[in-house]
């Protein structure tokens, strides 16, 4: 549920924030960050590290905090989204918001959730993070049963399946933390304060950079990493990119991938050596 959110009481109306609560982006989470760690009295990171909208937040502890991190590892993201995935975000904001249970973001003490819409949003979702090969090696047309439904039952594994990560999903999220998190990512464009010049948005930036993406993911497809490797690279940063052989689409950094796990311990090994550490 994260820290503060849409689900917290608001002290001036002892009721949840709800859709009053105020729209946060990339950088804002980033503060939050900053924060916990000068509390903690931490002068400089050794490594910031994160997948997907993690790796936005990498791409921005790099950007706006320069001095601050010895390295930087983003993985299977971009500096922006495309407007391929911000439509994927639309059709599950508009799924979760146009179910009658949502009551306009106020569903905390009407005894239900918008539990069907969130639903429907994390399958649309979750079939944006696997590839098509990862779909068919996993399911094919593969049947629940021997028995046909002729009707809307789910008699393919792969409609159960997503089913079921959709009812899950909905026991351990917040359906308007869904729409703020999603707005997050869609706002987020580390060119744009450049009049669209990325480099720019480096160019005091010192850390070593190790940026891996995956050959079978088309959520955050490897061009999205190449053109931050174009960008680091004109600002002569310390950058290496790898792009890793993998049939299991975005969530291959989530997944057993051993090249992976090979480098990015190569990466960090290799650093921690360079410091002494």
């Amino acid at each position: 549920m994260g820290t503060t959110g849409p689900s917290t009481i608001n002290a001036a109306t002892s009721e949840p924030y709800g859709m009053e609560f105020p729209i946060f982006t990339i950088k804002d989470m980033v503060n939050l960050q900053l924060k916990l760690i000068e509390s903690l009295n931490i002068k400089k990171l050794f490594s910031v590290i994160g997948g997907s909208m993690g790796g936005m937040q990498v791409l921005e502890w790099a950007a706006s905090y320069p001095n601050m991190l010895y390295s930087a590892i983003p993985i299977a993201t971009s500096y922006r989204h495309s407007a391929q995935n911000i439509a994927f975000h639309e059709v599950g904001r508009q799924a979760i918001m146009n179910d009658p249970e949502w009551h306009k973001g106020h569903y905390y003490n009407k005894g239900n959730k918008p539990r069907h819409g969130l639903s429907v949003a994390r399958m649309i979702a979750h079939i944006t993070y696997l590839s098509e090969g990862a779909f068919q090696k996993k399911f094919g047309r593969d049947m629940q049963s021997k028995v046909l439904s002729w009707g809307f039952d789910a008699d393919f594994q792969v409609e159960s399946y997503l089913r079921h990560q959709g009812t899950s999903f909905v026991d351990r999220f917040d359906a308007n933390s869904y729409l703020y998190i999603t707005r997050a990512m869609d706002y987020f464009d580390l060119a744009n304060n450049h009049k669209g010049n990325l480099a720019q948005a480096f160019i005091n930036t010192k850390c070593k950079f190790l940026i891996v993406s995956f050959t079978s993911d088309w959520l955050f497809p490897s061009s999205e990493s190449q053109s931050l490797v174009k960008a680091l690279n004109k600002t002569a940063s310390d950058v290496s990119y790898i792009e890793i052989e993998s049939d299991k689409g975005h969530d291959s950094f989530l997944l057993e991938v051993n090249d992976f796990y090979d480098i990015l311990s190569g990466f960090i090994s290799g650093a921690a050596k360079k410091l002494n550490i």
